[in-house]
């Protein structure tokens, strides 16, 4: 087991979700300031960005997102559209997919991101903030009856994921260029999949073991 590592010990980072029309009165100016800063400005994608912020069709009536904050700053989010709405993959990405059956019911995640600078400063250097998203991911789709997540990653991504533990699969892989490739993955929602990236955490921070286990999640920096 993985030794627990001390980190700044002066805070919480709490994680919940909130539907669009919450998020409009509350962090959509931060949120899509932040994904501009992270999917234009740091990975280079090609999304429109106007006024400093990045946003698209997707962000409307519907859609829910993640928030993840330490003292008052959003630290880290993913954004949630259910299949049977316009999405990624039936949409922007149908070219690559439009012959992967989905079910009727479920959900898609994407702009997944952690604000690089803003984590370091907030939950120290080595603080699993990609874990704990995930693994907020997983508490939510359970607290929502979804079995599966489906989401389109990079390469990097995919990386990402497999370091992680979490038990996903490919179902397409697709390429956007000679060189880009992209990947359709169901990312599953079980129980199992709840132990394996809680338990990760609590080895890696020391928190308590049922803390990893809630939705929404609060856990100690």
């Amino acid at each position: 087991m993985r030794a627990a590592v001390t980190f700044r010990g002066n805070g919480m980072l709490e994680l919940f979700d909130v539907s669009y029309e919450e998020l409009q009165t509350t962090r959509s100016e931060e949120l899509y300031k932040l994904r501009k800063k992270t999917f234009s400005d740091r990975l280079g994608w090609e999304v429109v960005c106007s006024q400093g912020m990045e946003s698209d069709e997707f962000d409307g009536p519907g859609t829910r997102y993640i928030l993840g904050i330490c003292e008052g700053q959003l630290v880290c989010s993913v954004r949630f559209t259910c299949l049977d709405r316009p999405n990624m993959i039936t949409h922007t990405f149908r070219h690559c997919f439009d012959d992967v059956p989905l079910p009727a019911y479920g959900t898609e995640s994407s702009r997944f991101f952690v604000d690089k600078a803003r984590a370091r400063e907030l939950l120290g250097e080595h603080y699993p903030v990609s874990q704990v998203l995930f693994l907020a991911m997983v508490n939510w789709a359970q607290n929502n009856a979804y079995t599966h997540i489906y989401t389109i990653v990079s390469r990097a991504m995919l990386k990402i994921l497999k370091r992680s533990g979490w038990q996903i699969s490919v179902v397409k892989e697709a390429f956007l260029t000679e060189k880009e490739r992209i990947y359709l993955l169901t990312l599953p929602a079980g129980e199992a999949d709840k132990q394996q990236l809680g338990g990760d955490i609590v080895a890696r921070t020391g928190c308590a073991p049922v803390a990893v286990t809630t939705w929404p999640l609060t856990l100690p920096v």
